[in-house]
């Protein structure tokens, strides 16, 4: 198993990792209640996804 000959320099490694960046969730409104949510996520509001009740929200009490 071959073995590096010498140790890499901070650049080098720093230059590699520019692509490894945290981006940004898309967000859109949800159609029934308005609330920012993720796309392709049921509306953790009013239990929404895509005009259709997917998850039958419990009352609080």
């Amino acid at each position: 198993m071959p073995n590096p000959k010498r140790k890499h320099s901070k650049t080098r490694r720093d230059k590699r990792r520019t692509h490894y960046k945290a981006t940004a969730p898309k967000v859109a409104t949800c159609s029934n209640c308005g609330s920012s949510i993720r796309y392709h996520r049921v509306c953790p509001e009013c239990g929404y996804y895509r005009g259709k009740l997917a998850v039958e929200k419990k009352a609080t009490a």
